[in-house]
Order: C-alpha cells, then sequence, then structure tokens
C-alpha cells in the first residue's frame, strides 16, 4: 500500500467539483462527487437525536443501497429547519440529479454550518448549474467546499495491488468543532474503484468507524449533521471482494488508514488548537475499554487545558482513567506524558522539569498508559483547549 497526492476523484470512475455559490462570504461552499456507475455505499450517521433534513434524505437513498452522486453545502447546516427543511434538502437531490443525468434516488446530501437557518434555495439552484461535468472539474475544490471553521483541507490517498487490479481508496472530510461522535463524525467522504458489496461495505465502515473517528473528541459535542459517506464503484475490476477472499484484509487495512487519517487530521484541526494528542492505552481487559479510557483522557477538559499550557500535570490523567467506568487498580499503572514516565505502580515519578517542558512545545502529544490488567490496547485523539476555542464559539454567529 502507498500513500500518494491525489483527491476525493483520484479512484477510477469518479469526478468532484466546488464552487462559491453565495452561501458563504467569499469561501467556496457547494460541491459534488458523482461515479461514472451507480456505486455501492455505506454510510453512518449523528446518533443525535435532533438530525438536520439532508441526514433524513440520505439515510433513505443509501438503504437503497446504490448511490452516484453527493451534493453538500457549507454554510448552513439546514438543521432544525421543520418542513420547509425537508423540502431544501429533498430539492438539493433533485437539482443536483438533473444536472447529472441520473435518478434522484441515487443522491445524496449533505450540508454543514449555521444551525437553524433556512437555506437560501435560489443561490443553491444557481450554483448546481455553476458546477462542471467536464474536463474543467477542479476536484480539489470539493475538499475545500465542504469546510466550516477549519483552517486547513482534510485529504488522504493510498493504493495498492488487489488481484492483479491497482485499486485506489481517496478519502476527504471536514471538521473542527462539535467534534464528539457516538456513531460517525462531521462530513465525512470516502471513494474507491474496488468490486465490493453494499452489505459488506457497511459491515467494515461501521467495525472501522469505532476504532478511528469515534475515537476522537474536540469539544463533547456531537453535531445534528455527522455523516460518512463511502462510494465504491467497482471500476478497478477486481474480483468481487468478499469475507473469505484474500483482498479483503487488503482492503480493510487501505480503508483504515484513509479513516485513521482522516480522524487525526480532524483532532488535529479542532477549533482554536495547536497541539494534536494521541492517547495509547496498553494492557487493558478488552479493546473496548481501552478505547474507553483512551477516549476518557483525551476528552478531559483538564486534561486538553494543561497540554495547552505545556502543564504536566499527569494527575489529570490518573483522574480521568478513574471515571472512565472502566475497572482497574491504579496501583497496576504506568503513565508517559510526552515521552517522560510520571506515574508508576502507585507513586508518582522524578522527571526532568526542562525537557518536560521543551516535550510538551511539540505539536504533537503522545501520551501513554499501561494498565497491567489484560493485552489489549486502543487508541483515541484529541486537541489542546484553547483561548481562541472559547473565541470562535462565542462568535459563531456573530
Amino acid at each position: 500500500m502507498e500513500k500518494i497526492k491525489g483527491t476525493i476523484a483520484s479512484p477510477i470512475g469518479f469526478h468532484a467539483d466546488g464552487i462559491h455559490c453565495g452561501l458563504k462570504r467569499k469561501k467556496l461552499d457547494l460541491g459534488w462527487i458523482y461515479s461514472d456507475v451507480p456505486a455501492s455505499v455505506a454510510g453512518v450517521f449523528t446518533t443525535n437525536q435532533v438530525q438536520a433534513a439532508p441526514i433524513k434524505q440520505s439515510k433513505e437513498v443509501i438503504q437503497g443501497g446504490k448511490i452516484q452522486g453527493i451534493l453538500v453545502n457549507s454554510g448552513n447546516a439546514n438543521a432544525c429547519t421543520g418542513e420547509e427543511g425537508l423540502a431544501n434538502a429533498k430539492q438539493m437531490q433533485v437539482l443536483a440529479s438533473e444536472k447529472l443525468g441520473i435518478d434522484a434516488s441515487l443522491v445524496a446530501v449533505a450540508s454543514t454550518g449555521v444551525i437553524g437557518h433556512q437555506l437560501e434555495m435560489e443561490k443553491i439552484v444557481a450554483g448546481v448549474e455553476m458546477l462542471h461535468q467536464s474536463d474543467a472539474q477542479q476536484p480539489e475544490n470539493f475538499q475545500k467546499a465542504i469546510l466550516t471553521t477549519d483552517t486547513t483541507e482534510k485529504a488522504v490517498t493510498v493504493t495498492a495491488e488487489i488481484d492483479g487490479k491497482q485499486v485506489t481508496v481517496a478519502g476527504c472530510s471536514k471538521g473542527s468543532g462539535m467534534i464528539h461522535p457516538n456513531m460517525a463524525t462531521m462530513l465525512g467522504f470516502v471513494t474507491t474503484d474496488i468490486a465490493i458489496s453494499s452489505e459488506l461495505l457497511q459491515t467494515l465502515l461501521k467495525e472501522l468507524t469505532e476504532v478511528t473517528f469515534n475515537q476522537i473528541t474536540v469539544d463533547g459535542d456531537t453535531s445534528t449533521n455527522d455523516m460518512v459517506v463511502v462510494m465504491a464503484n467497482g471500476l478497478a475490476k477486481n474480483v468481487e471482494i468478499t469475507e473469505k477472499n484474500t483482498a479483503y484484509l487488503a482492503f480493510k487495512e487501505m480503508l483504515r488508514v484513509v479513516l485513521t487519517e482522516l480522524a487525526k487530521l480532524i483532532a488535529k484541526d479542532g477549533e482554536g488548537a495547536t497541539k494534536l494528542i494521541e492517547v495509547d492505552v496498553t494492557g487493558a481487559q478488552s479493546a473496548s475499554d481501552a478505547r474507553m479510557i483512551a477516549k476518557s483522557i483525551v476528552g478531559s477538559m483538564l486534561v486538553k487545558s494543561a497540554i495547552f499550557g505545556k502543564d504536566p500535570n499527569w494527575g489529570r490523567i490518573l483522574c480521568a482513567i478513574g471515571y472512565s467506568g472502566i475497572s482497574f487498580d491504579p496501583t497496576n499503572v504506568t503513565i508517559e506524558l510526552a515521552g517522560l514516565p510520571v506515574f508508576k505502580a502507585g507513586e508518582p515519578l522524578e522527571f526532568d522539569a526542562e525537557q518536560m517542558e521543551d516535550n510538551l512545545s511539540e505539536e504533537e502529544i503522545k501520551i501513554g498508559v499501561y494498565l497491567n490488567e489484560g493485552t489489549s490496547f486502543g487508541q483515541a485523539w484529541g486537541c489542546d483547549l484553547t483561548y481562541d476555542y472559547v473565541k470562535i464559539n462565542a462568535l459563531y454567529n456573530t
């Protein structure tokens, strides 16, 4: 497997574009992905009981087992907008289908932005007409058009040979605030030219979401609009993947790498963030225990604040383990902060304060927890909590 420079349109038969239609003042705000042929599809969605209109619309489409296009806007979440919002999501679906010349039942829609405002549909209508279907497309613009408070694009592409065929998996996502998933997270889109059934793709996505997107947290909020969609159009012409052939594990690893990289990029770009925090928990009784502890640590506002301030307050880490809901013996635990051991067997350890300060000044901070209760491992990712996070969210509407 090789990581390459690519876009969401890198797999065979995929196309993408993005433009500015006026939902945002200057930045790109409308984009689409489409495939030359209907693609197998899988999706995971927010578990928030308040769900945006495009979530309801896209769930129905994806249950059909095939899609060929996705239309996405930023700048407006189309959430908490009642019957008018549902009608607008449906209209987005129809507009895209007419422009692309495909059945509306093959088009999913997604929105992201401010909650509680009706979409300015006249801008969506004009914007869809401006999206390119030809060689004038700029696929990298789709990756820009889905962003809100993000400071950077989030994209990854990998390629490998499977069954004698070169196959590609590409993904992009947006996410900066309201990141604390319980099923999916933010908006995420993955395309691949591999041949696989929708049923198996759904099983893989759900399994891998648990150890990737579900293991990141920025602020503890689960959005109304979170969704991840994977499209697989089969144009690489490989023998269709099943759970019994050797290609299954190879493709699973490709998809895992793409989802993991996107998850880490989201955590690193948390609103106002200056540091990516990775927590590795080793020696748990089960993988789910390890993941729960890791997420408890990375979600602690006190841990996040300490990392921002370069404060080696490892007691906050032990505290977060203690309220994770997982049983453990504190006298068995070892904790490493930024590469330095700070706690072992119930006792604090001496460490070089200057070296610790240097280590905590890095852009990526690792926290290692060794429970010595079993053999299972889990990871989680997050970011520090800064002054800018409060500023961004205090002024989001104004």
